[in-house]
């Protein structure tokens, strides 16, 4: 799906035209949060999560909180549903042996750092990996998913964008409205510069929740682009984050190409690019989510831009680790 444009301006005749189905959408996910048994399985889960539909930052997100946690001595699984893959697991991933339309493209950039279980139903997956000896699972995306029980969610949002119009799915970005998302919450993470005022929207509709700020950034290969021509494309919730990270660094975008999320390279496409770049004297560069879905054969001819989380304050997070309890603890298995 690509994201409509008109999802972060003001609300407008389209929004305002969707709102009634937004209305369905939202009183259904609240029915299914009201009405959920969530389900222990005797080991911590962190729930990684958003309240938008679209790229925050949820993945880059649950890696680092996945990192932090093994900092600390314990074997770590990520979970994940698996969009954009045919795989309803319980799976564990095998970047060797699996392929985006298997297992989609995030569950492959988890899968490559530490153990992921692709799963539909997060019980069962979060049970597997508890029996495969996972010491703590981070869970990428499932804040509006009742049935896996969560000792710790931080919800993601972008700065650049915040919350959109306000409105709920598909008059806008929202999963659920702000307020009820957020009093769910145990922290906010502000990813990159608050430009749509997401701590005061914070501060307005959860007094005293956390709010964590951090950033991507991209690795030292990438920071290689600047001054370099480039012509960039990228399938992700927001292809002009993206963009704007390339100039960020300095790189030179002479042409910019953005598809849907998740959006399936054929070959042709590729080659056409390849050859776009070619005539205009520049890189072909993507994303790392994006380069998974590119035909194996033709990723070594462009370049992957690869970032990772910058906390502005990394004790901020850990202070949040510290309330989880200790496997086995008093979040056993609940009948």
């Amino acid at each position: 799906m690509r994201t409509p444009d008109f999802w972060y301006r003001p609300a407008g005749p389209a929004a305002w035209a969707l709102a009634p189905l937004g209305l369905v959408y939202g009183l259904a996910v609240r029915h299914r949060l009201a009405t959920g048994r969530p389900r222990r399985v005797g080991i911590p889960v962190v729930c990684v999560g958003n309240l938008v539909a679209g790229g925050a930052g949820k993945t880059p997100v649950t890696l680092a909180v996945a990192a932090a946690l093994a900092a600390r001595g314990l074997a770590v699984h990520t979970l994940i549903r698996g969009h954009g893959g045919h795989e309803r697991g319980p799976l564990r991933v095998d970047p060797d042996h699996h392929d985006a339309q298997a297992v989609g493209d995030e569950a492959l950039l988890l899968a490559g750092r530490f153990p992921c279980w692709v799963a539909r139903d997060r019980v069962a997956g979060a049970k597997m990996a508890a029996a495969a000896g996972a010491g703590a699972i981070v869970m990428d995306d499932g804040f509006q998913n009742p049935g896996l029980a969560k000792d710790l969610s931080l919800v993601v949002v972008d700065g650049a964008v915040g919350f959109g119009n306000g409105h709920i799915v598909p008059a806008g970005p929202l999963r659920e409205p702000v307020s009820r998302g957020l009093r769910r919450a145990d922290a906010l993470v502000v990813m990159g510069e608050d430009r749509a005022g997401v701590t005061d929207d914070a501060g307005r509709h959860a007094p005293g929740l956390p709010v964590l700020h951090a950033r991507l950034e991209p690795d030292a290969e990438s920071r290689a682009l600047a001054g370099r021509r480039v012509l960039a494309f990228a399938g992700i919730g927001r292809p002009a984050k993206f963009f704007a990270t390339l100039e960020e660094i300095g790189a030179h975008v002479v042409e910019r190409t953005g598809f849907a999320d998740h959006h399936p390279y054929a070959r042709d496409e590729v080659v056409t690019l390849l050859d776009r770049a070619a005539g205009l004297g520049a890189l072909l560069v993507t994303t790392a989510k994006d380069a998974v879905r590119l035909p194996p054969d033709l990723r070594d001819q462009l370049t992957v831009v690869r970032v990772g989380v910058a906390w502005q304050d990394p004790s901020a997070l850990n202070r949040l680790l510290d309330r989880l309890p200790p496997a086995g603890g008093p979040h056993g298995e609940a009948a």
